[in-house]
């Protein structure tokens, strides 16, 4: 049978996220995505596409290392609005029934407590369709917006953010039976308390008694998804997540992240295929490759350089104002996304200079472009999928929804007639569509249930009293 690959829509709610400038294009509407209309129906294109879920992105704050302000994002719409991510799925939710969604919530300022109970509710309404993209944020706008007086080093987010799984894990895991909940209504009794525990979490970060505010939901523990580039990140991701994404400039730099990736994953003690990697793409399709080419062009008169420059230099941390736009991007380390930088400057085929990764961030955030035909892009993520061991791919936007909408009514048929992509869904919750019919749950093997002998899970409700 031939490998089959999954496919996630790449969103933000924000007017044109990922490819800067975009919004001014003819064919976008992402300045509609302050309306539920936007949402109900992209949703409505990624589930007719049989994608797996609709990938929401998100940051808590302004992109402002660039000129050390936010004049530039402001002016140009980078991540600016930037709303909630989390509000509109109740909504997609209702007028689907097999797309999952993944909203992006950082470990770095969220309270796991409080958190749990969110996506808790929302695995609840849409009977299992919940995935969490767990972040440590990089931007130093958020962390003073949040209350600190500068952003946490890397180490000490990732260290946090660690914690913070145990305490979700716990609360999500452990704390209720599978049986607590038993309508017992001759004997007035809702849920049996000898049934629900607390937590009792005690840790350097957080101290959590519990029990969890909810009852188990369909998936429990929400599928989680993660984007670790920097060797702790990595680690991070090999030990909690149960999906990656990736950007990557080739084929080779795909393989070379797929087998790190499944090499720290055994390492861990979970199985190589527990971690499904998701490199993310920029379709730009045109009826002929010179169509597609001259599409892309246009594409790319849209972009705002001085946007991009911001966006570029928030993600990397790094004030691009300062720099020659003909200077070569320089190998640094930074406390920002090192995989954003790692693009330009570990490189093999190409040395960049800032000009030319401006001109590349602009549209996709910087993810490698497959441009053709429907068949020469269906051709480019078969060979990825069987050459680069991807697992599936993240459909980044140009203008938006219709670069969805274009790529399910031209991409996907041609990948179900190979047999590569599935024409029904084959599971009820976002777990099952992408690992199997009948795998609902956490395996055995995650961390998240090797903590069922921790001590405080032992003392029941009563014990409180």
């Amino acid at each position: 049978m031939a490998k089959q690959i999954h496919l996630n829509g790449f969103i933000q709610n924000s007017p044109s996220p990922h490819s800067t400038g975009l919004w001014k294009h003819e064919k976008d509407e992402g300045t509609n995505h302050n309306r539920l209309s936007y949402w109900i129906e992209t949703a409505k294109i990624l589930e007719r596409g049989k994608f797996d879920a609709m990938f929401i992105a998100d940051v808590l704050g302004t992109y402002s290392v660039y000129g050390d302000s936010h004049e530039a994002a402001v002016k140009h719409a980078v991540q600016l609005p930037a709303h909630d991510p989390l509000i509109p799925i109740s909504a997609m939710a209702a007028v689907t029934e097999n797309l999952g969604f993944a909203p992006t919530i950082s470990a770095t300022y969220a309270q796991p407590y409080a958190l749990a109970r969110q996506l808790s509710t929302l695995d609840h309404l849409t009977e299992g369709r919940i995935g969490w993209n767990v972040v440590t944020s990089y931007l130093e706008s958020e962390a003073v917006n949040l209350g600190l007086s500068t952003r946490l080093p890397k180490e000490l987010r990732y260290d946090r953010a660690d914690e913070f799984l145990e305490v979700v894990y716990k609360l999500w895991e452990h704390s209720w039976k599978d049986d607590a909940v038993i309508f017992d209504r001759e004997n007035d009794t809702f849920a049996d308390p000898a049934k629900v525990y607390l937590i009792n979490h005690e840790g350097e970060f957080f101290n959590v008694p519990g029990p969890h505010l909810v009852e188990p939901s369909p998936q429990r523990t929400p599928v989680l998804f993660q984007a670790g580039a920097s060797p702790k990140g990595r680690d991070f991701a090999a030990k909690h997540a149960e999906a990656v994404f990736t950007k990557n400039h080739s084929l080779e730099a795909l393989k070379a992240y797929v087998a790190d990736i499944r090499e720290r994953t055994v390492k861990q003690g979970r199985d190589a295929g527990d971690v499904l990697v998701f490199p993310m793409i920029l379709p730009i399709i045109g009826s002929t490759e010179e169509e597609a080419y001259e599409k892309y062009e246009d594409l790319t008169k849209h972009v705002s350089y001085e946007g991009t420059a911001s966006l570029l230099s928030g993600h990397t941390g790094i004030d691009f104002s300062k720099y020659d736009p003909d200077q070569y991007i320089e190998d640094v380390e930074t406390e920002a996304v090192q995989g954003n930088l790692d693009m330009y400057t570990k490189d093999p085929n190409k040395k960049w200079t800032l000009r030319e990764a401006i001109k590349n961030h602009g549209l996709g955030n910087g993810t490698v472009k497959f441009i053709g035909t429907a068949e020469q892009i269906a051709d480019r993520i078969e060979e990825w999928a069987v050459e680069g061991d991807a697992d599936g791919f993240n459909i980044a936007q140009t203008y938006s929804p219709d670069t969805f909408r274009e790529f399910v009514d031209l991409v996907v048929p041609i990948l179900q007639e190979r047999g590569i992509y599935r024409t029904e869904y084959t599971g009820k919750t976002l777990r099952e569509n992408m690992f199997g019919k009948g795998r609902a749950h956490l395996p055995d093997n995650h961390a998240a249930k090797k903590l069922g002998s921790f001590q405080s899970s032992l003392r029941g409700y009563k014990s409180s009293r």
